[in-house]
């Protein structure tokens, strides 16, 4: 019997990028049956441009910067550029795979990535503003996959 993996995606900051995809990438190499749903500010996760997805250092204290710096300092202008081209360079510096490249090994490895046509219609999207290879559906339909689902985790 094939295992089975329910995400859904809320975030749509660089830092929050990796985990659905870390965990749906994976979950397809071990041969889980994987949907994500994304919904709200995760559905800058499908975009077709990903170059706008930033970190914000401000109301996050586990993010360690190089230099401790106080959490008022944090709120200044281009603290968040800033700590965008750090992460994107500790990512590049250590090896690891980029947002399109994670996304990319989720489509061929059949995980299903379901955008939610309400949060779409929320945001006035169109359906050109995302990637190919997604679908798009509400709660319900990927409630039917979650309820059955041997793991669910809301990211």
């Amino acid at each position: 019997m094939v295992k089975s993996l329910a995400l859904i995606a809320s975030k749509g900051s660089l830092d929050w990028a990796y985990p659905p995809f870390i965990l749906a990438s994976t979950a397809a190499a071990l041969d889980y049956e994987v949907q994500i749903f994304f919904t709200f500010y995760g559905l800058a996760l499908l975009r077709k441009d990903l170059s706008d997805l930033k970190v914000s250092p401000l109301g996050n204290p586990a993010m360690s910067m190089p230099i401790p710096m106080p959490n008022l300092v944090q709120m200044l202008p281009g603290m968040e550029s800033m700590a965008t081209m750090m992460m994107k360079q500790k990512i590049a510096s250590k090896g690891v795979a980029s947002i399109e490249d994670l996304r990319t090994a989720c489509l061929e490895s059949g995980v299903k990535l379901i955008a939610c046509q309400m949060t779409v219609d929320l945001f006035d999207f169109k359906n050109e503003d995302f990637i190919d290879g997604i679908e798009f559906g509400g709660a319900a339909t990927f409630f039917q996959f979650a309820g059955e689902s041997d793991v669910q985790l809301f990211i």
